[in-house]
């Protein structure tokens, strides 16, 4: 069976996949956080395995005692070493089992902590390209699946390893000669074994890509559901999904055919080397160059060593499967961070874009040749049709994308090379797009203020005209929000978000849309109560209604991914532009 063949149409704009060296980095990480815990557990795992090998040995001794007639008081003297070392075997091993699941819950924990502090690290424009789909899997889909890797393969494997270690060691020191028959089906292991892993890896690599590309194809369909309804998208999604179910399917299918070959062919393996070990050794018996004790010793033996190898086997073969999630886990650490300075810091608070030119993909650009220049204070409201480019200039000016040709400073350092934090701190972003996080409505604006008391509070919701909602909830701040709380309306959240700006305080504003969700009559009203809070601050406003553009300073009409009129409403107007058709077209429409 040949593997499917890889699809042409992947979203280009995926996360990466974290390469091998990355990947063993990461896991020597682990291992040194936690080398304490996973030495304890291979000791005690230890102990319990030489305490399994005294039966086969007890055994041994008293079959060679029978058979020799001397069996007075072997009986009673195996019986007592038999059950005091299945005692000892059952106790350590308890042991050994409650120690690697506290460590696998350990480094699932672990991973869970990196991979969510490196996910809210990611830069945002990254993000936006990647989409949520891809982001989502890797956090819930392959999570899950390293979790059982992790609680159970992990430990196991290393038990195993010991195991198979300690029982060979037996083996040869009972008799060489039974330790080379044991080992008949070696070759046939090695080779089936060979042939497995070197398919395997890519295959669930492949598949865990297949089920992501599968949740973002959903979630886009999801998100954009109206706009698929008005324009009757809904053949093409399902196409599409259809598509992509299809070749995650056959990834799946493929990894099964692969399973269905290995694991019967282990099977023969193991019973090639107990055969083998009873009929060799009962020739080499019969010859005299071993007693039937060690015979009955070394069976047991060689029985006891397909455990530790299937469970070598199994369990890497589960790491196969982990090994491709923690891959797409740690690609997330390997998203490139854009060149950033810490010696670079503004000086003063004008923000200029110069011959700004920015695409999404490589050779379509979105704004072709873009200047402006925002003085500190001023408030400059940008206007067009839709689709020309306004929020994509927006997120360039406040920071969340570079360009890719032209430069955008504040106070004369390019925002692309400065920090971060440092650009969050002075310039901030707000859009129609808000999230109520779980907890508290205090807990939800002290994200932005962790220190601010219940006065500045107030004061933040009373600026956006949220204070008489809130007092009405029944325990105010303390009101749980979000999902299992109590749930705020689209146009609430929107408040809870501007009162988050309030209480942040950057010197400058970019506004996408900040009030779309409130009726016209309540966001004018909300707009003219910010403006005394955002007095003295830099605002940059993506109007949709103009009503915000005739009361800024100054208009900027960008059309076809260019600024095609600059100046103030009045002078705009005047000019009888594109501007005053717009203004004409939305008073008429009033």
């Amino acid at each position: 069976m040949k593997p499917p063949a890889q699809s042409e149409s992947g979203p280009a704009t995926m996360l990466p996949v974290g390469s091998p060296a990355a990947v063993r980095s990461y896991v020597r990480l682990l291992a040194r956080r936690h080398r304490g815990n996973f030495g304890a557990v291979v000791a005690l795992h230890g102990v319990a395995t030489v305490a399994g090998l005294v039966g086969p040995w007890v055994l041994g001794r008293l079959v060679e005692s029978l058979a020799t007639g001397s069996a007075e008081g072997a009986i009673a003297a195996a019986v007592g070493w038999y059950l005091l070392a299945l005692l000892v075997q059952s106790a350590f091993t308890w042991w050994s089992r409650l120690r690697g699941g506290v460590l696998g819950e350990e480094v699932l924990a672990d991973l869970r902590e990196d991979f969510l502090v490196r996910s809210v690290a990611l830069p945002p424009g990254v993000l936006e390209r990647a989409g949520t789909g891809d982001l989502v899997s890797r956090g819930t889909t392959d999570i899950d699946r390293l979790s059982k890797s992790v609680r159970e393969a992990v430990p196991e494997l290393a038990v195993a390893v010991v195991s198979l270690v300690l029982v060979l060691g037996a083996l040869v020191i009972t008799s060489p000669l039974l330790a080379l028959t044991a080992v008949t089906g070696l070759p046939l292991l090695l080779a089936s074994s060979r042939w497995y892993f070197r398919r395997a890896p890519q295959s669930y690599r492949s598949e865990s890509a297949g089920y992501a590309a599968v949740n973002t194809v959903l979630a886009e369909t999801v998100d954009a559901g109206r706009t698929v309804e008005t324009l009757r998208l809904g053949g093409d999604r399902i196409r599409l999904t259809d598509r992509k179910l299809a070749e995650w399917l056959a990834w799946e299918r493929y990894t099964l055919w692969l399973r269905s070959v290995w694991f019967p062919t282990i099977d023969a393996v193991y019973t090639l080397a107990v055969l083998g070990t009873l009929v060799l050794g009962g020739l080499f018996t019969l010859r005299g160059w071993i007693g039937v004790g060690q015979l009955t010793t070394g069976v047991l033996y060689a029985q006891a060593l397909t455990g530790p190898v299937d469970l070598i086997l199994r369990w890497y073969d589960e790491l196969q499967i982990g090994q491709a999630s923690l891959a797409r886990l740690v690609g997330v650490r390997e998203v490139e961070d854009p060149e950033t300075d810490d010696s670079v810091h503004p000086d003063g608070r004008r923000v200029e874009a110069t011959e700004v030119r920015f695409g999404y993909r490589e050779g379509a650009d979105v704004l072709h040749g873009i200047s402006l220049d925002v003085a500190p204070g001023s408030r400059v409201a940008l206007v067009g049709p839709s689709g020309a480019g306004k929020s994509t200039l927006g997120r360039l000016l406040a920071g969340i994308y570079a360009p890719g040709r032209g430069s955008v400073t504040l106070g004369g350092a390019s925002l692309a090379r400065m920090p971060a934090e440092r650009v969050r701190a002075r310039v901030a972003l707000v859009n129609q797009e808000h999230h109520v996080f779980v907890g508290t409505l205090r807990d939800n604006l002290r994200l932005a203020a962790p220190e601010a008391d219940d006065t500045e509070l107030r004061s933040a919701l009373d600026a956006v005209d949220a204070g008489e909602w809130v007092d009405a909830l029944e325990e105010g701040l303390d009101t749980e929000v979000g999902s299992g709380g109590a749930a705020l309306t689209p146009p609430q959240a929107q408040q809870l978000a501007l009162a988050r700006l309030v209480l942040a305080d950057p010197h400058t504003l970019v506004l996408d849309e900040a009030t779309s969700l409130l009726d016209p009559r309540a966001a004018r009203h909300l707009e003219r109560s910010l403006s005394r809070v955002l007095e003295g601050r830099t605002v940059i406003a993506i109007a949709h209604r103009l009503h915000t553009a005739h009361d800024a300073d100054v208009i900027a009409v960008v059309e076809g991914g260019r600024i095609s009129e600059y100046g103030s409403h009045p002078e705009l107007v005047a000019a009888g532009g594109p501007y005053a058709a717009l203004w004409r077209s939305w008073r008429d429409e009033r």
